[in-house]
């Protein structure tokens, strides 16, 4: 056969190709449209992610007197650089063994249907991490206020910084809502494996996840607005140069797929090429609510020199002044401390410690950890439920980022705790 002729096995390549980037990019259409994204940005070879915030200087200069001149009100541009983009590359093999055994509609169709399920999920699931770490973090007694606030507080949020909120989406434990409906008639919906329900409680759209999506006991909420997704298009991103061409779909190419057989082996060899990433232009609107009514909650407090030395021969005052902790937030000022508390592990090296102390838990609790999250060193959330002094010290590395959590529970019966660490004030190290 002479070169480059084509065949009927290229042609059933290349529909293959066709039919999967055409089913991920309808389903991640539906997705972006359930949840209302608009915002879809396109990263270019070579650049950087960055968004642009205009703010005023001197706010507004309106006190003129009769004849003076006219003052400017000055502005700045503030570039926020963004996270990057990686490319995401993965393979599928089928032997010509599991298509002699079971058939080329199992051994290809349903792999690449799983395949493909896979890849949609990751994505979802790097989202869900992203929610759970929203800045704006506070507690409440029943889920039905936790719905309420965490809509609330977003669009307060929104408020402040003078911006017009349209319409906000939440994502609740499934479990949450049935315990909370009960019997009630509710309308469910599902798109590939996600279940939602449309116009609940004020909401857009809610999505009704599990763990460890999202934990019972937590409600996530921000506006639509504040949904985008970035992604690499595998079409314009001058990998034919490297030989390597891949099937797209659509005006938005969010995925590239390229099947062949590999004669050396006998297998079926798929590839698929993936940039995206959903996030949240506001990671500080993003509000996280979490749900107290499985048992009382922890009351919070700053440590105080009375508990006697903490670690490394310290008191509390000499890591802390005028700690406040508040509902979802922790304030005051922690010292830069030279050396660390310790000579090794976690409470090891220059830094700021943050000193706590809480009261006792309900006897039905059978599990009580405590931690930051995302942890530094050693810092993640370990069990406590036997320490009696009920305290703890902290080694803060990201007061933007990391929050102080608490999770009781018994079996399956968990309630959380956090408190965003922000508004905290870190002295500075140079006068150490």
């Amino acid at each position: 056969m002479k070169s480059g002729t084509t065949t009927t096995s290229s042609i059933n390549v290349t529909a293959r190709e066709i039919d999967f980037v055409t089913r991920f990019s309808k389903n991640w259409q539906a997705l972006k449209d359930i949840l209302g994204i608009t915002n879809t940005i396109e990263k270019e070879n070579g650049t950087v992610l960055r968004s642009y915030e205009a703010k005023s200087v001197n706010g507004l200069q309106d006190s003129v007197a009769e004849g003076e001149e006219i003052q400017y009100t000055e502005f700045e541009v503030v570039e926020k650089l963004h996270e990057d983009i990686e490319v995401k590359k993965y393979a599928k093999g089928t032997t010509i063994e599991a298509v002699n055994k079971y058939g080329a509609t199992v051994a290809i169709e349903k792999t690449d249907e799983a395949f493909l399920n896979e890849l949609q999920t990751k994505v979802l699931d790097d989202f869900y991490t992203f929610l759970k770490s929203g800045l704006l973090v506070s507690a409440e007694s029943s889920f039905a206020m936790a719905l309420a606030m965490a809509k609330a507080r977003v669009i307060d949020k929104f408020n402040k910084i003078r911006r017009n909120v349209t319409e906000v989406v939440g994502f609740v434990n499934v479990l949450d809502v049935y315990k909370y409906i009960g019997a009630q008639n509710i309308t469910v919906q599902t798109m590939f494996g996600l279940q939602y329900l449309q116009d609940f409680m004020g909401y857009k759209t809610l999505f009704l996840l599990s763990e460890p999506d999202i934990p019972q006991g937590m409600v996530i909420a921000t506006p639509v607005d504040n949904i985008d997704l970035y992604h690499i298009n595998p079409a314009n991103s001058d990998y034919s140069k490297l030989g390597l061409n891949y099937t797209v779909d659509g005006e938005t190419n969010l995925i590239g797929f390229h099947a062949n057989g590999n004669y050396s082996t006998a297998v079926g060899e798929v590839f698929a090429l993936m940039g995206m990433k959903l996030w949240a232009e506001y990671i500080d609107a993003v509000s996280v609510v979490t749900v107290t009514d499985n048992f009382s909650a922890l009351t919070v407090q700053s440590e105080i020199d009375s508990f006697g030395e903490l670690y490394g021969g310290k008191v509390a005052s000499d890591l802390q002044t005028d700690v406040v902790v508040g509902n979802g937030t922790i304030s005051g000022t922690l010292k830069f401390i030279k050396g660390g508390l310790a000579e090794s592990g976690p409470l090891a090296g220059d830094g700021y410690f943050l000193a706590l102390k809480w009261n006792n838990p309900d006897a039905a609790v059978t599990s009580l950890k405590v931690g930051l999250v995302p942890s530094s060193s050693g810092m993640d959330l370990v069990e406590c439920l036997s320490d009696t002094d009920r305290n703890g010290v902290f080694k803060v590395t990201n007061k933007d980022t990391q929050k102080v959590v608490i999770v009781q529970s018994n079996g399956s019966i968990e309630t959380r705790q956090q408190f965003a660490l922000r508004d905290l004030v870190l002295e500075d190290a140079l006068g150490a």
